[in-house]
């Protein structure tokens, strides 16, 4: 099974980041028959617009299968339900609808499973998971609560879970881009070091996060996330710095040129191998921002 999870890690006040990713299983997984005996309206609203039009089911009622035993999580409240509907089809399905080629690609690899969750994954350790994914069969969204769309942490939060993992198929089905794990082969660190990394330290390796250092698959995973909903992307990863009088700012922009290699490379893999030009699909989501 293939699980990938957002963190908050509270340790002496520091709220940490982490994210795991294990090795991948089938990505189709049938979806179950729908009871059409006691269904509301927004079941109604749901199977309708998300199970009969993307064969994808969207689970707001809570479910033990959702968490690990270990883990506690809350149902959404009804009333966010809605909302955190509309955000996702703003916001993930409608701009692969509208970019040429999208919508085929979208139908034929949409994830068979959406989980809502009210807030974020209590986890023994302490640590707060904030969005999981399973082998591109099941993405699961926590703090629907909060939905909140002008929120921009909690916005960029949930685009950077379902941006991450949708990507993650890509590479899945089709492979990374060649030669795409000799960009910057000294600067992955692997599983037990890379949450120890600053951005800064992340940015001078050629990553766009200290998560993506952990390996090509999470590194190709991160640039196209934040390739699409950073509004900032070029000015903090790609366009060099100017007038540069220290070793820091050398190396930031030795980073960003490696940067800029793996959006050309992942550019050009999307294309080759999915027909969606990834800047026409950029510029549709920030016009939505």
């Amino acid at each position: 099974m293939s699980v990938t999870r957002l963190n908050i890690l509270m340790l002496a006040g520091l709220a940490l980041m982490i994210s795991s990713c294990f090795p991948t299983e089938e990505l189709n997984v049938p979806v179950k028959q729908v009871d059409e005996g006691n269904l509301t309206d927004l079941d109604i609203y749901i199977n309708n617009n998300f199970l009969e039009e993307f064969n994808m089911a969207i689970r707001y009622k809570y479910e033990d299968r959702f968490v690990d035993p270990n883990e506690k999580a809350i149902p959404p409240r009804l009333s966010a339900v809605m909302p955190m509907l509309d955000f996702i089809q703003d916001y993930w399905i409608d701009p692969y609808l509208e970019v040429n080629n999208g919508e085929v690609f979208f139908r034929n690899h949409v994830p068979a499973e959406i989980v809502f969750l009210g807030g974020p994954i209590y986890n023994v350790d302490g640590t707060l998971t904030l969005g999981t994914a399973d082998a591109g069969a099941r993405i699961t969204f926590t703090d629907v609560n909060s939905v909140n769309p002008d929120d921009e942490e909690w916005r960029d939060l949930q685009l950077n879970v379902v941006y991450h993992e949708f990507s993650h198929i890509v590479h899945q089905r089709y492979k990374l881009p060649s030669g795409f794990e000799t960009i910057s082969p000294n600067g992955y660190s692997g599983p037990g070091s890379w949450y120890t990394l600053t951005d800064e330290e992340a940015l001078q390796r050629g990553f766009v996060t200290p998560y993506a250092t952990l390996n090509p698959n999470e590194d190709f995973a991160e640039t196209v996330a934040f390739y699409l909903f950073d509004s900032e992307f070029a000015e903090k990863f790609t366009i060099a710095e100017t007038n540069c009088q220290s070793n820091d700012c050398e190396n930031r922009n030795i980073g960003r040129s490696l940067i800029r290699q793996k959006v050309s490379a992942i550019s050009n893999h999307y294309e080759k191998v999915t027909g969606i030009n990834l800047e026409s699909l950029r510029n549709i989501i920030q016009a939505k921002l």
